[in-house]
């Protein structure tokens, strides 16, 4: 997986756990220092004591992205607001390159995305809503107008609001 995620830089995608609400602070300052990184961001309508208000927060709460020479890691974990780089042991673990981008094509379209649960098929689930609330399963089959993105690494996804007319299966083949 390290090597669809590393360009011939010998860069690449990582996620950085940050202090919580420190994610826009952290990703300014990982541009001042000169990497590139990436902080997805939902706006969100907030209720205030006097007034209703549009505030922009993070798609994935104390994590920010970052493409970097996971050789050359150690000025980024001396940042302040810098947990740790997420991976297996001490070893960064990269994100692969297309779950990225996908997320930067989302966040460039300005179409509504919003943090949605890391599901995957034959997953435990409940219903929070409706005539069934409280009920647990299995799940077999999502069908929704939403694209869902995700994060592997993380274990964490977003929802993407589409037009079903957008929506086409992705086929595969195998070399026999």
């Amino acid at each position: 997986m390290a090597e669809e995620a590393t360009t011939e830089a010998g860069t690449a995608w990582y996620a950085l756990a940050v202090i919580p609400r420190k994610e826009k602070a952290t990703a300014q300052a990982l541009r001042a220092k000169g990497y590139e990184g990436f902080l997805p961001m939902y706006t969100v309508r907030r209720r205030w004591s006097d007034r209703m208000k549009m505030v922009e927060m993070p798609l994935f709460p104390g994590y920010v992205f970052s493409r970097f020479d996971p050789k050359v890691r150690l000025p980024l974990l001396k940042m302040p607001s810098v947990i740790s780089i997420l991976g297996m042991g001490k070893l960064p673990e990269p994100i692969p390159d297309p779950e990225i981008d996908a997320l930067q094509a989302v966040c460039k379209a300005g179409v509504g995305t919003i943090p949605y649960p890391y599901l995957t098929v034959g997953a435990k689930v409940r219903i929070n809503e409706g005539p069934l609330t409280g009920v647990e399963g299995i799940l077999v089959q999502a069908k929704e107008s939403r694209l869902i993105l995700s994060i592997t690494l993380l274990q964490r996804s977003v929802a993407v609001e589409v037009d079903t007319n957008w929506i086409a299966p992705v086929r595969t083949y195998r070399e026999g």
